[in-house]
């Protein structure tokens, strides 16, 4: 057989390899990040006796003022008249992302809803080499601010009447049930001190029988999900992870940029600290990094989880 003839096979076989990547880059950037879906489920969590209630929760809208689509689809998530509007950080994306929030998220007034922040709540995204976040936790950013956090919070609590509650906790009544939630800053930045709840749970006053309790956090760091479950939550939710982003089908995520393991990067899982289980909800959200634009068998996504009571 002579070189020539060798090789033939060989460029065939990178041929195909090539072929097969820009296909998966094409899914990916153009058609599989615009593919938002919702994720149900149902989880026993509330005290027992208490009413069913549906939690729409979002997460990593990472919102650049042109996404118009994006834009719009969370807006359409109103239709599902949930009860109660969970948001675990990572909202803007963008200097100008506010006005794409507003957008979207202006139809929730009224509802209850808390929230948290992530770093990008805070620090305007950087340009950076996308593979580095398969190589492990992605860099800390710097703690100075440099997005209008304020402005997003007066949205957040003076228009739509959500509760902020990085390092701190709130007691809401929704759809007739008394719930306790208990929230920390973005564990991947080290924002998160559990130490400052006690207090405030203190502050809350007495929680009877009938009082449920949530955790809340952006990154769901293991020490995170240990110390919410050790001062008495009964459900947490969180975020961060973007479900690993870009995915091998039938695998599952690659990464999780946090330590939580990577069969529990997206959906509705279970958590074990201190002789207790909990349900964990972890949202793989419905943006991106505007220097990552991509999404590969990972759909972008809010979910709409109804709380039973346990038995």
């Amino acid at each position: 057989m002579t070189p020539r003839s060798a090789a033939h096979p060989a460029l065939i076989a990178l041929g195909a390899v090539g072929a097969v990547g820009a296909a998966a880059a094409v899914w990916g950037i153009g058609i599989e990040r615009y593919l938002f879906t919702v994720r149900e489920g149902t989880a026993s969590v509330l005290a027992p006796g208490s009413a069913p209630i549906r939690v729409l929760h979002v997460s990593d809208a990472h919102m650049a003022p042109w996404q118009h689509r994006k834009q719009d689809w969370l807006a359409s998530l109103a239709q599902l008249k949930p009860d109660l509007i969970v948001n675990t950080g990572d909202n803007l994306g963008h200097r100008d992302g506010l006005d794409g929030i507003r957008g979207a998220f202006e139809p929730f007034a009224g509802i209850p809803g808390v929230f948290v922040h992530g770093s990008n709540d805070m620090i305007a995204p950087s340009p950076r080499n996308p593979f580095r976040y398969f190589m492990g936790p992605s860099q800390k950013p710097p703690t100075p601010a440099s997005l209008d956090t304020a402005a997003l919070d007066a949205f957040f609590s003076e228009e739509l009447g959500w509760s902020a509650i990085d390092n701190t906790v709130t007691r809401l009544t929704v759809a007739g049930n008394r719930i306790d939630f208990l929230g920390v800053g973005d564990a991947h930045c080290e924002w998160d001190h559990l130490e400052d709840l006690p207090a405030a749970i203190d502050g809350l006053g007495p929680r009877d029988a009938g009082t449920s309790v949530i955790g809340v956090t952006h990154a769901p760091y293991q020490r995170v999900l240990n110390g919410l479950i050790e001062l008495g939550a009964e459900a947490i939710f969180g975020g961060h992870t973007h479900g690993g982003q870009v995915c091998l089908p039938g695998y599952g995520a690659l990464v999780a940029n946090c330590d939580i393991p990577l069969k529990q990067a997206k959906g509705l899982s279970t958590w074990t600290a201190g002789g207790r289980t909990v349900p964990l909800n972890v949202s793989a959200g419905c943006g991106h990094s505007i220097y990552a634009p991509v999404r590969f068998a990972c759909r972008p996504e809010a979910t709409l989880l109804t709380l039973t009571a346990r038995d």
